[in-house]
């Protein structure tokens, strides 16, 4: 790889990884940025979010020659990531979870699709479990209430969403967007930079070949499926409905917003009283449904004006919007096939 070519000022990649108490698995991510067979330049960025582990003093004296932003204090991904970009020097993003290993021609394969399409766009690769094998997703479709439906079709390769876990963009392109919205703190910001982008007439694309494995729940707990149940964590889910309940109010086209926002309300509602009596634990409703609720009301002068802006600068049609869903409600078919998630 072209890491250590000192005749080229200029890096073409700016792999940018953030950290949070993830000494235990970080070796292995760089490892494999590394061990990448890519004849350019290549920088690495880390960034240790106010790590506990002793995360930021080992990434320092282990790999001296990275680029090591500490915070001070736990800031979330979205402001790691944001300020990583920010002194990127590369002309494309690759923004990788710490939990994430690529396969040996990650980015010469992300590179080459990038110059053959010859415009912006948002592209990712397949993720395959690290502890299975299993391939999990080509990046995502999104059922009606944004719910991302993991695509395994590798002749879908237009997709509504690309995982953050490993996410390659322009970084003019991510200048553009604007990059992470900062208050969403973790979870459904890729959900949000994959919209944005849609919105503004750009390609989301998820590749077939290549792709990277991914150690799910260890960069942020939760969000796997286990014995068949799938298991999660209360601060996950709470982030998860919030955050994707504040994109559909700024994502969605009207008239579409209003009748979509108000069954994706209802239905919060009535899944919280339901998981709050079925699991007979107040924690449901006080600490995932009820916050959803409060953050919409709270930031709803905030979020009229962004939906204003992006909806200002929207290039493409309703029609074509939603020609990435998938119209059968995720959640329940996840609830047909492993019922009542394990939240913890």
């Amino acid at each position: 790889m072209g890491m250590d070519a000192a005749n080229v000022n200029q890096p073409m990649v700016s792999v940018c990884i953030a950290n949070y108490n993830g000494m235990g698995i970080i070796d292995a991510c760089i490892a494999s940025v590394r061990a990448q067979d890519c004849d350019c330049l290549v920088e690495i960025i880390v960034h240790d979010d106010a790590s506990t582990d002793g995360s930021a003093r080992y990434i320092r004296d282990r790999h001296p020659d990275i680029i090591l932003i500490e915070s001070d204090e736990n800031v979330g991904f979205c402001v790691s990531n944001n300020r990583m970009a920010s002194s990127a020097q590369g002309e494309y993003l690759l923004l990788l979870n710490n939990d994430a290993e690529l396969f040996p021609d990650a980015l010469k394969t992300l590179l080459c699709e990038a110059l053959r399409l010859g415009q912006s766009a948002i592209l990712g690769l397949p993720q395959y479990d690290a502890t299975t094998g299993e391939l999990i997703d080509m990046g995502s479709t999104f059922d009606p209430f944004l719910n991302p439906v993991p695509n395994l079709d590798p002749n879908l390769q237009e997709v509504a969403m690309v995982i953050g876990a490993c996410l390659w963009i322009p970084k003019v392109l991510w200048d553009e967007l604007g990059g992470f919205p900062e208050w969403f703190g973790s979870i459904a910001e890729d959900m949000y930079l994959s919209c944005r982008a849609r919105l503004a007439g750009h390609t989301v694309r998820a590749l077939s070949v290549s792709g990277y494995r991914h150690w799910q729940g260890k960069s942020f707990s939760g969000n796997r499926v286990a014995d068949n149940r799938l298991s999660t964590t209360f601060r996950r889910r709470a982030l998860s409905e919030r955050n994707k309940s504040l994109v559909m109010v700024m994502i969605y086209p009207a008239p579409w917003i209003y009748p979509m926002l108000f069954l994706h309300l209802l239905l919060l509602l009535l899944e919280g009283g339901l998981l709050t009596i079925a699991k007979r634990d107040r924690r449901f409703w006080h600490e995932i449904y009820a916050p959803c609720f409060l953050a919409l009301w709270r930031k709803r002068h905030h979020l009229r004006k962004m939906r204003g802006n992006i909806q200002k600068n929207r290039c493409i049609s309703a029609m074509r919007f939603f020609s990435v869903f998938t119209w059968a409600p995720h959640k329940l078919r996840m609830l047909l096939r492993h019922g009542l998630p394990q939240v913890r």
